[in-house]
């Protein structure tokens, strides 16, 4: 029968336990709580703030990669028209090279031919001009490689 008693007394404690659970319960407030409120309010001006940052540095990734497509298009121009005036170049010395092969021969047989001499003046002139837009274009890819550092290099003086 001690185990009936004991039952009963612990029964008997738990029920008081759920009773007083019962009224901290009906004790509450029925409206939100403001520090939760405030707490909920900081965490969205928070998640705003962060959106926010978000989008501008999205934006600025954008538009720094727009703008190294945009370099990386014009080197490629500047590698295409530099390619172009050395297969330019490459010509006119193949050029050179047969008007003054011709010119050899005819000095070899004793005949001068006065258009031969200009063939091959005219292929060393082409050939002097094709070089120089070579040197220009590449002059040209060089410069334009070095402002963006020497841009850097004297903004970091001065800032």
């Amino acid at each position: 029968m001690s185990n009936i008693d004991e039952l009963q007394r612990r029964i008997t404690m738990a029920m008081d336990r759920v009773a007083s659970g019962l009224d901290k319960i009906g004790s509450a407030p029925a409206g939100p709580d403001p520090e939760m409120m405030q707490a909920l309010e900081d965490e969205r001006t928070a998640n705003a703030q962060l959106t926010e940052r978000v989008r501008t540095l999205k934006a600025r990734s954008e538009d720094e990669l727009a703008q190294l497509r945009a370099k990386v298009e014009e080197g490629a121009a500047r590698m295409a028209q530099l390619d172009g005036d050395l297969q330019r170049v490459r010509r006119a010395n193949a050029q050179l090279s047969e008007a003054c092969e011709a010119l050899q021969q005819a000095n070899a047989e004793g005949v001068g031919d006065a258009h031969l001499i200009n063939k091959a003046m005219l292929a060393e002139l082409e050939g002097l001009r094709a070089a120089r837009a070579a040197d220009v274009a590449e002059t040209s890819a060089i410069i334009s490689a070095l402002t963006p550092l020497l841009d850097t290099a004297t903004d970091e003086e001065t800032g």
